[in-house]
């Protein structure tokens, strides 16, 4: 096949009229009883302008600085609650078709059960308020993306500090984690601003559309469908019991190799005594190691790799004005999704690249399913494929950071994967009290993240950084503000993602295999299908999370 061009990618922006006009044309086939037809015009409408935001989101994140792409992201943020009120309407249309079989022939059962969940999310009554959200969420990014911090002769933003935060020298640590900290001291008031205005917004459309708060609101947003927030409580509660004391287990036997008076706040990221393992080289000694990792582990995610590589689908280098983290996003119009990442130097380069390849080939091989709504699935399914794939590259860690030091790598990403645990429901029990709560003050919203660390991670020592230690270091988490809710989907697919790696240990090309199919059945099911589909236990089944936090802590023990 001819590799696409990223930079060839051109998307025409629709309008209020195109829009209006493009679903009047859908109504009228659905009027000529043109079922069939309907639904492969709206598909295809759905794809073009799904890629075309995908593009303009993209555009701005890889410049925050560009007015030109501010101006295109402000643009698709207000004409986003049209399109979605467009499409709302079209799928209440089609449920209300009287012949559901026909629908359901064409639609299939999965899908149906999708359309009646988003048609509970939207009403033109929000629609000021969803173009507000998108506002807000777009400051958030702004802010973040503007820091200028220097240390040790380096001026860097907040993604750059990420190699002296884990560098061997304690005070070098200790002086990262100052600056970091004391930026968002500098700006807590406006962060504080920020959030207040998101929660109160969220809090408004939720009983505009007739619930109780923003919580099932939220939970529908994300298309969960098959299972509920008494779910995700219990799982809390797994994660308490059988995680946190390990995690309290394995901090406390670090401290005692590096010899340590106590365990600090800006210790927790030095894993290994030797100095945390490093990629092996720069920016392109590691896209260009990783070819060879993907050419030894499978053809299919080798070849899927030289593609995005040759087309320009990845933006991996760290620079001024970029919005931190690390995302893929897709352009189903053409099919070849897009790794957006801020490579440092340190070993986060390595799990953010594996993370969101995992990510963009579950989207490249699910690509021919039927219809946009199954391309990707819900987000804690999508997780699996990120994570999964992390530890099934385990074998090949020699390549990016050398063979010495790829045991050691692996002791640190399986040791970090189970920290972050306690950290990830935390973050999600936080974003359900404050939901719950949405009158709360800034300063008790800090004092519910200041509790709820004490819960799940109680061994936090912030020591002279005051900022965090008053309940801020939620602020940092830019899940909170701009995808609320999301972030319990990492905690519940990294249980999944370690079965893979559980299973892998005793049979590397099944597991392998196991995965390919997993990542082709895209979204065509709910999230518990999918993972009982690839041999898996779901994370609320009784003792799933318990049997991978064992064999890890035996791997650990040896």
């Amino acid at each position: 096949m001819t590799t696409p061009r990223f930079a060839d990618l051109d998307f025409p922006a629709p309008t209020r009229e195109s829009l209006a006009a493009d679903h009047a044309a859908l109504d009228a086939l659905l009027d000529a009883g043109r079922l069939d037809e309907a639904l492969a015009a709206w598909d295809r409408g759905r794809r073009d302008t799904e890629s075309w935001s995908s593009l303009v989101h993209l555009r701005f994140a890889q410049d925050t600085t560009s007015a030109e792409a501010k101006a295109a992201r402000e643009y698709a943020d207000a004409l986003s609650p049209e399109a979605t009120g467009h499409e709302v309407a079209l799928k209440r249309r089609l449920l209300a078709l009287p012949d559901r079989a026909a629908l359901n022939a064409a639609a299939g059962p999965h899908v149906l059960r999708l359309w009646e969940t988003d048609i509970t999310t939207f009403d033109p009554v929000i629609a000021e308020d969803l173009e507000e959200e998108a506002r807000l969420t777009a400051r958030y990014t702004e802010l973040m993306a503007s820091a200028k911090l220097t240390i040790q002769g380096t001026t860097t933003n907040l993604s750059g500090l990420a190699p002296f935060a884990e560098d061997p020298d304690r005070a070098t640590r200790h002086e990262a984690e100052a600056l970091r900290w004391g930026f968002f001291a500098e700006h807590g008031e406006a962060l504080d601003g920020i959030y207040d205005a998101l929660v109160r917004l969220r809090h408004g459309m939720a009983r505009k559309l007739g619930y109780e708060n923003y919580l099932p609101l939220g939970y529908r947003r994300l298309r969960r469908t098959d299972y509920d927030a008494a779910d995700v409580a219990r799982y809390r509660n797994q994660v308490a019991e059988h995680v946190v004391p390990l995690v309290g287990r394995l901090l406390e036997a670090r401290r005692q190799r590096f010899g340590w008076d106590r365990l600090r706040y800006w210790d927790e990221a030095l894993v290994d005594p030797e100095g945390n393992p490093k990629p092996i080289g720069d920016h392109d000694t590691l896209v260009a190691a990783a070819q060879t990792m993907f050419d030894r582990m499978d053809p299919r995610l080798a070849e899927f790799y030289r593609l995005m590589e040759r087309g320009g689908f990845l933006d991996m280098r760290n620079r001024p004005g970029k919005a931190g983290g690390g995302f893929c996003t897709s352009f189903p119009s053409v099919g070849v999704p897009f790794i957006f990442a801020n490579f440092n130097g340190t070993h986060h380069d390595i799990g953010v690249f594996t993370h969101e390849m995992g990510h963009a080939f579950q989207n490249w091989e699910s690509r021919g399913l039927p219809g946009i709504d199954q391309l990707w699935p819900t987000m804690e399914a999508a997780e699996i494929h990120s994570m999964g794939l992390e530890f099934l590259t385990y074998p090949h860690m020699g390549l990016l950071v050398g063979e010495g030091a790829a045991e050691r790598f692996r002791r640190m990403h399986l040791e970090t994967s189970l920290a972050f645990l306690p950290y990830g429901v935390c973050v999600d029990h936080f974003q359900h009290e404050v939901y719950e709560n949405p009158q709360a003050t800034p300063a008790e919203r800090h004092a519910i993240w200041q509790r709820l660390e004490r819960r799940y991670m109680p061994w936090t020592d912030y020591g002279d950084l005051a900022y965090p230690a008053k309940g801020g270091r939620w602020q940092a988490k830019q899940h909170i503000y701009n995808s609320p809710l999301y972030y319990i989907d990492y905690t519940l697919a990294l249980c999944c993602a370690m079965q893979f790696w559980v299973k892998a240990r005793r049979d590397p090309p099944a597991a392998l295999a196991d995965y390919v199919a997993l990542c082709g059945r895209g979204g065509s099911a709910p999230f518990q299908n999918l993972v009982r589909s690839a041999g898996l236990i779901s994370p609320f089944a009784p003792g799933a999370l318990a049997d991978v936090v064992r064999e890890a802590e035996a791997v650990l023990a040896g």
